[in-house]
């Protein structure tokens, strides 16, 4: 059994025998894949006048579809989300965006008008996606019914050399042509090659999955801009601060903060409400983590239109899921308990104030407004105000500034400063519930702590001066959990979308598609010639491996034939008789 590795190994590479080797290989060196031919320069250069609108746009249409170009868009669609990571996004948090804004006003008209603090939904990005979408739809489709029209058909019969291929090898043997080449056959079938026989070879492929994989993983690639399209234009996102023993019910007047895509309707809102009925927190107390959440979950109790209570624990990405909605838990803190009376000792306010945390130990601030009910010393309508600063673990007296210690409730300690005049809640403006404008109001003057703020145990009362009330920090002390509430209906799609890109991709690069032929034919002194080729789409050690497996599997059922020696050409004479005396 020989075998031959010719040096010129590309059927498809040009040069002084290109249009032989084409005449010779045909189809049986062509269509391994369905990817685009690359035209040459000769092919496509047509004077710029000739073309016309309808050259011109075929022309445009052909670029635009290319799979080079659809890389390209790709990687623009990549590069433009990076700002879109790094500037604060108006539609994802609109406070942080104007904080930047106002921190930044040499560089804010600039992004303003290049939209960076609206990427995913201005108008250069959404040309990029738009155009991507259309570049993988024009490259797929075409590839796609090439592909089919390939698994329909048969591979292709032997060229006229196999001599010329890249893995190629050769033997004589005395079975019968038909006996080999039906024994090929069989033998390529069970190594799951499609074969056939054409003429007096067996000619078979194998590797599809890899053409398969490729096509998979443009089209997930569609599927994942279609979910990320959907989702941007049908998604809904909404907070909720709950105290423990408050609830929510879905619907838009609920929320602190809600956005939602452009085709989002708040009828599509799913009816469901629940109570936060406790919020556990368990911290680490010592060692390099101490005060490292070890427990962080809120309970809730939780009902849908119509139906039975249910409870349910909701923890850090293991949301609460209803419907189509999902709410999870984003973050916690502490709601002091308040008393405001006023000086005739009625009671104008009491209840649980959140406070804002700032730090990781929980050391928090916030307001406390009582904007109706109370009355001066001399009856006449004012409101109030306190700003408050809360720590749960206060380090004492003297040792330093008033900063937690620790994040769980092991001392907690609250400084008010209070102020009385007009909070301004009715000036139509927005205010921020965890600040106060005291643009129009006065400070108090207390007696203890530092004339115009006290520290305050649970339990301890803040007497204000000339007979203004008291206000009285209560032993119960709640916590809060902040809820997102969300209905992103892209997600699972593009979950699809990944896992089928993956596959395809893995597909596309570990499978090799290539074809094997195997011919038989009866030679001058009638022993079966057997020649084996095979072909790969790319240059691959796997190839003559697998034929050379393929080539002893089919010898050791068509041995190779003995070697019958030849006359030697000394031997005959022109005399027959002294061919005679030679022969006795």
């Amino acid at each position: 059994m020989t075998h031959t590795s010719p040096s010129h190994t590309d059927p498809n590479e040009t040069g002084p025998h290109d249009g032989d080797e084409r005449d010779e290989l045909g189809a049986a060196g062509s269509q391994l894949s369905t990817a685009p031919r690359e035209e040459t320069a000769a092919e496509t250069a047509v004077a710029g006048p000739t073309l016309g609108v309808i050259g011109w746009i075929r022309w445009f249409w052909r670029q635009l579809t290319s799979m080079r170009v659809a890389l390209i868009l790709l990687f623009l669609l990549s590069l433009g989300a990076i700002p879109g990571s790094l500037v604060p996004q108006t539609d994802a948090d609109e406070l942080k965006a104007q904080t930047f804004k106002d921190a930044h006003p040499t560089l804010t008209p600039i992004y303003e008008k290049l939209q960076l603090f609206d990427v995913y939904s201005s108008v250069w990005f959404s040309a990029i996606y738009i155009l991507l979408f259309v570049s993988l739809i024009g490259c797929i489709v075409p590839r796609t019914w090439q592909f089919v029209g390939q698994l329909r058909g048969r591979p292709p019969g032997a060229p006229g050399r196999l001599t010329r291929l890249p893995a190629y090898t050769t033997w004589r043997t005395e079975a019968e042509p038909e006996q080999v080449r039906e024994v090929a056959l069989g033998l390529l079938k069970g190594r799951r090659f499609r074969a056939h026989t054409v003429k007096d070879a067996v000619a078979a492929e194998k590797g599809y999955l890899r053409e398969t994989g490729n096509l998979l993983f443009h089209i997930a690639l569609i599927v994942m801009l279609v979910a990320f399209a959907w989702g941007q234009l049908f998604k809904s996102e909404g907070g909720k601060l709950i105290i423990e023993g408050d609830g929510f019910a879905n619907t838009l007047t609920q929320y602190d903060d809600f956005k939602s895509g452009s085709l989002y309707s708040t009828d599509d809102l799913a009816p469901f409400s629940f109570q936060l009925d406790t919020f556990t927190g368990t911290y680490e107390k010592s060692g390099p983590q101490r005060g490292t959440p070890r427990t962080f979950e809120a309970a809730v109790t939780y009902s849908e239109a119509g139906g039975k209570d249910k409870k349910a624990i909701v923890r850090v990405n293991e949301p609460l899921k209803v419907g189509d909605s999902k709410v999870y838990l984003i973050a916690h803190g502490y709601a002091p308990v308040v008393t405001v009376k006023d000086g005739r000792g009625k009671v104008v306010f009491h209840g649980a104030v959140p406070l804002l945390p700032f730090d990781n130990n929980i050391t928090s601030t916030g307001a406390i407004k009582v904007m109706d009910g109370y009355r001066d010393k001399n009856g006449k309508k004012e409101q109030l105000g306190f700003q408050a600063f809360f720590v749960p673990t206060f380090a004492g007296a003297g040792k330093g500034d008033m900063f937690s210690q620790f994040p769980a409730l092991d001392f907690p300690v609250m400084a008010l400063t209070g102020y009385h005049g007009d909070l301004r809640v009715n000036s139509g403006l927005p205010q921020n519930v965890y600040q106060l404008d005291t643009s129009k109001m006065k400070q108090f003057k207390v007696e203890s702590g530092t004339g115009v703020a006290q520290r305050m145990l649970p339990g301890e009362t803040m007497t204000l001066p000339d007979g203004a009330g008291s206000i009285t920090f209560e032993k119960d002390i709640k916590e809060w959990a902040s809820f997102q509430i969300s209905q992103q209906p892209g997600n699972g799609l593009a979950l699809a979308g990944a896992i089928a890109a993956i596959a395809g991709l893995t597909g596309s690069l570990f499978i090799q598609r290539r074809r094997i032929w195997v011919r038989a034919v009866r030679g001058k002194d009638g022993v079966t010639v057997v020649e084996m080729a095979g072909l790969g789409r790319s240059e691959s050690a796997k190839l003559p491996e697998e034929l050379a497996e393929l080539a002893a599997a089919l010898h050791a059922q068509a041995p190779t034939a003995p070697e019958t020696a030849e006359p030697a050409a000394d031997l005959v004479a022109a005399d027959p008789a002294e061919a005679e005396g030679a022969e006795k």
